[in-house]
This record gives structure tokens, sequence and C-alpha cells, in this order.
């Protein structure tokens, strides 16, 4: 069985920060491309960045400068340090860990005051 735990959500004042974590309970997991996403309500989940099993990452167009995506394997870890933090950077933040098949967290919410 795999199990992805999100945590670090909460509410943050515009301009500041958060960083979420995800846990991941898998085996070899230096073998996965690592990955978060979006979801706002009425809206369809999208990509906001990605780091693979090489360490090579990419950000959405909308984050960039702004988040630093990374991953510490010794600790089955994956992290998305936000700054900067604008009203639509809100949503459920979704953990994905992918190579032959992929596998998804429940989600941690993300709300922007102003």
């Amino acid at each position: 069985q795999v199990q992805l735990v999100e945590s670090g959500g909460g509410l943050v004042p515009a301009g500041g920060s958060l960083r979420l974590s995800c846990v991941a309970s898998i085996i070899h997991f230096d073998l996965y491309g690592t990955r978060w996403y979006r979801q706002a309500p009425g809206r369809e989940r999208v990509l906001v960045a990605s780091i693979d099993l090489n360490g090579t990452v990419a950000y959405a167009d909308s984050v960039l400068g702004r988040f630093v995506i990374s991953r510490d394997n010794a600790k089955n870890s994956l992290y998305l340090q936000m700054s900067s933090l604008k009203a639509e950077d809100q949503g459920v933040y979704f953990c994905n860990v992918y190579r032959h098949t992929e596998f998804w967290g429940q989600g941690t919410q993300v709300t922007v005051s102003s």
C-alpha cells in the first residue's frame, strides 16, 4: 500500500509564506518523479511544480520566482516553499508521485486573506 500525507496548509495573509510537506510511505521513493498540483473551487486541477528523480525542477509561470519545490529522498518527503502569496494561489494542494503508476494524497487547504 502507498500513502501520501500532506501538511502545512492554512490561512496566511497576502504577501506571506507557507511551507507544504508531503511524506510518502512508498518503497524506492528515489525512483519516482514528484509533483504539486492545485485545485481551486469549480476549476480543474493544475500542475504547480515538479521535481523528477534526477532533481530537475519545473514551475508553472504563475509561481515562477515565488515558489520552490524540493525533496529529501532520505526522508521520503516532498516540499513546496511558497512566498509572496496571492489570492490566486488559493486552493487545495495535492502531492503526486509517479513512475509507471501514480499516487495522490488527500490534499491540504491553502487560504490567502486580503
